[in-house]
C-alpha cells in the first residue's frame, strides 16, 4: 500500500536506465502483453520491505493480485465486482477499467471516468469511507491512506494516495491527499476545508496546466473561509 514493499521493478528515472536499450518494468506491464499480476508477484526482492519508499507499479499490481484471489474465492464475478461492490454504490454508472489480456485489472493506469466520476470517489473519501449513512470503506481506511509512509525520506506519499506534506500543492494545509495520475490528472481531497478538487488534462501541456492549477487552488483557498 505505501509503495515500500522492496520487489525490484526498475523505472525510467533510475540511474544508467537507458531508453531505447531497454523497457522499464513500470511501463512494460502496460506494453508487454504479458500476465501483470505474476510479473509483478515474482520480482524477486531489492530492499527490506518498509525501508525504502519509490513510486513503483509493482507494489499495486500485487495487492491487485491477492484482490482478485479473495474475489474468486469468494464466487464474485471478479470483471465486475469494482461495479457492484463499489461504483453502484456512488452513483458511478460508467468506469472503465482496462484489464491485461489475462483479464487483470491494470489498476496503475488505463482507468477512465468522468470529472465527476473521479469527485464521487474524492468525496467518499472525504466522508470517511461513508455514503448516505452507509460506512463502505473500512473504519479508518482514509486516515490510513492519507498518513505519510514511513518509509519515504520526505512525506510526500500515504497509502496507494499522494500526501501533501512536501507541500507540493503551496496554498494547501499537509493534511491535504490527492490521487494523481499521467496527464495531470488529480483529485485532490482538502478535509479541513470538506473539499475536493478534480483537474482533469492532456500529457501536452502538463506541466503549465499542473503550475495553474497550484495558481488556481490558492485563488480557491483565499475564498472560502
Amino acid at each position: 500500500m505505501r509503495m515500500s514493499s522492496g520487489l525490484q521493478f526498475t523505472h525510467a528515472s533510475q540511474p544508467r536506465f537507458e531508453w531505447g536499450r531497454e523497457i522499464a518494468d513500470h511501463l512494460y506491464v502496460y506494453s508487454g502483453g504479458i500476465d501483470v499480476f505474476h510479473f509483478s508477484i515474482t520480482r524477486p526482492v531489492e530492499h527490506p520491505r518498509n525501508t525504502v519508499g519509490r513510486y513503483r507499479n509493482v507494489d499495486p499490481l500485487t495487492i491487485g493480485y491477492l484482490i482478485r484471489q479473495k474475489v474468486e474465492e469468494l464466487g464474485e464475478n471478479y470483471l465486475s465486482w469494482p461495479q457492484t461492490a463499489l461504483f453502484d454504490q456512488i452513483g458511478i454508472r460508467k468506469q472503465v477499467m482496462e484489464t491485461d489480456p489475462y483479464g487483470n485489472f491494470l489498476l496503475t493506469g488505463h482507468d477512465y471516468g468522468t470529472g465527476r466520476n473521479w469527485a464521487r470517489l474524492g468525496q467518499l473519501y472525504l466522508q470517511d469511507g461513508f455514503w448516505n449513512g452507509e460506512r463502505l470503506l473500512p473504519e479508518g481506511w482514509a486516515e490510513f491512506v492519507s498518513a505519510p509512509a514511513p518509509a519515504w525520506k520526505n512525506a510526500q506519499y500515504g497509502g496507494l494516495f499522494w500526501v501533501n506534506g512536501d507541500k507540493r500543492w503551496t496554498a494547501l494545509p499537509t493534511s491535504a491527499y490527492y490521487m494523481s495520475g499521467a496527464g495531470g490528472q488529480n483529485v485532490i481531497i482538502v478535509p479541513t476545508h470538506d473539499l475536493v478538487v478534480v483537474r482533469q488534462g492532456h500529457r501536452v501541456g502538463q506541466r503549465i496546466g499542473i503550475r495553474g492549477l497550484d495558481n488556481a487552488l490558492g485563488v480557491l483557498m483565499d475564498a472560502l473561509p
